[in-house]
């Protein structure tokens, strides 16, 4: 009985290093490198482009951001298109928990700017209070998002693309 009660404290007693060190570790992982935006339609160097900055915005943010993402390669596939939409639209009609964000973006700025708008729209007034949008395009393009996202109730982020 005594060695038991002797490895029941050693292990209390181990307990807040073990912490001390996850703690440490997670401060390690949050490493973020700044990447510039890319200057083609490739697919890949857009998805790369759009996870730093996404790295960068999530203060605040509780769990991973919903990333509704068109590549340029999608951006005249109608059916993508649709499918992309309806995805959004579903999530904002269940409902965005404050602490969760929405982030919208694709090489084609005026295309995801719409879908954002439209899906946006499916939130009652003031829903998604709590909550973040991000929009990730061309200045200009944000105007209708931030629009949509604040009658949401949502708080906007705007990343421009240079």
């Amino acid at each position: 009985m005594k060695v038991m009660t002797k490895i029941l404290f050693a292990l209390v007693l181990a307990l807040p290093v073990l912490t001390a060190c996850k703690k440490d570790e997670a401060k390690a992982e949050k490493v973020v490198v700044k990447v510039d935006a890319p200057t083609t339609d490739d697919d890949n160097a857009w998805a790369t482009y759009i996870q730093s900055v996404v790295q960068q915005n999530v203060e605040g943010v509780e769990g991973a951001p919903f990333v509704y993402f068109l590549p340029a390669s999608a951006a005249k596939d109608a059916g993508m298109k649709e499918r992309l939409l309806i995805e959004a639209q579903n999530a904002v009609a269940r409902g965005v928990i404050p602490g969760n964000m929405l982030v919208f973006a694709s090489p084609d700025s005026k295309a995801i700017s719409g879908m954002a708008v439209n899906a946006l729209g499916f939130a009652e007034p003031g829903a998604m209070k709590g909550s973040q949008v991000m929009f990730i395009g061309k200045s200009g393009d944000e105007v209708a998002v931030k629009a949509a996202a604040d009658k949401a109730g949502a708080n906007f982020k705007f990343v421009e693309v240079k």
